[in-house]
């Protein structure tokens, strides 16, 4: 009798074992699959933006921020998910491969730059040592950039990049920057391919105020409420302000259009969810996709 109740006990616990195994196999097939469901609804979200850009191209020759594609796409059910996202012109960011042109410094970007660390409350030092991470020689930026013989020395060793920055995020590996100037810095830089211009119409109150000395937080300001949500139709009605009349501001380096875009999609469908990053550049042959991300940009 007791052998019986013990062969049944155990049986019993074998059973509710793989009840629970197959129930739990189940559960994760169904978020696998779930998953790859969400992540095809955020290419089509990437479909989306790649269309409303074309035809922003094709309809204007500006780019502000009263135009679709800077229009929050709010939620929407699609088949059994529900879809979002923007677009966010990363043109109106500082794009840090400005920094070295042809193998060598660009003065007016690394004018720019400096201000733009002062104006986020960071030392303006720290440009030499995104320079030298960037350039493609082993010489160090006076007087504050860094090479291989810094960060060899490091409790990890790694060696300077020497190529342009693929993500603003590398700026963690750059000698002097900690997560706080990261942090600060971030939401004002790119890291675009190309070298490219910073649109005006778009660009934030930061960047303004860096592009050239003396033009203060009220100048800037007054800039973002003359351009209203339609921008500047012309550089050179930009250049007219007289918020920065006679502040030896340069053309080179600026417009009123934009070339490359970040997407941020987020998709949900059942319990999975997937938030996608795509950096897309528009020319008039279509739009390519320069890469894609998933989580934190």
């Amino acid at each position: 009798m007791i052998t019986a109740v013990l062969i049944t006990a155990t049986i019993a616990i074998v059973s509710v074992a793989m009840a629970s195994r197959q129930t739990l196999d189940v559960r994760r097939t169904s978020n696998i699959i779930n998953g790859d469901r969400a992540y095809v609804f955020a290419l089509g979200v990437e479909s989306w933006a790649e269309q409303i850009l074309m035809r922003d191209k094709r309809d204007n020759q500006t780019d502000n921020l009263s135009e679709d594609w800077a229009v929050q796409l709010p939620p929407i059910s699609v088949e059994g998910a529900v879809v979002t996202g923007h677009i966010e012109d990363m043109q109106a960011r500082f794009n840090l491969n400005n920094l070295v042109k042809d193998g060598k410094v660009s003065p007016l970007d690394m004018q720019r730059f400096q201000r733009l660390l002062a104006i986020v409350g960071l030392d303006p030092g720290l440009a030499d040592a995104v320079v030298d991470w960037i350039d493609p020689d082993s010489d160090v930026t006076q007087p504050s950039g860094a090479e291989d013989a810094q960060y060899l020395r490091a409790a990890v060793p790694y060696r300077a990049a020497n190529r342009p920055f693929v993500s603003t995020s590398e700026l963690l590996l750059v000698q002097g920057f900690t997560a706080d100037a990261y942090k600060a810095l971030e939401p004002y830089v790119s890291a675009l391919p190309t070298h490219t211009t910073i649109n005006v119409n778009t660009t934030s109150k930061q960047v303004l105020m860096a592009l050239a000395n003396n033009i203060n937080e009220n100048d800037a300001q007054q800039l973002i409420d003359n351009r209203g949500d339609k921008g500047y139709a012309t550089l050179s009605a930009f250049m007219q302000q007289q918020a920065i009349a006679g502040r030896g501001i340069k053309q080179d380096g600026l417009s009123v259009s934009t070339d490359y875009f970040l997407l941020d999609a987020a998709t949900k469908f059942d319990k999975a969810r997937t938030h996608l990053y795509s950096l897309l550049a528009r020319a008039d042959s279509g739009v390519n996709v320069i890469y894609r991300g998933q989580g934190a940009f």
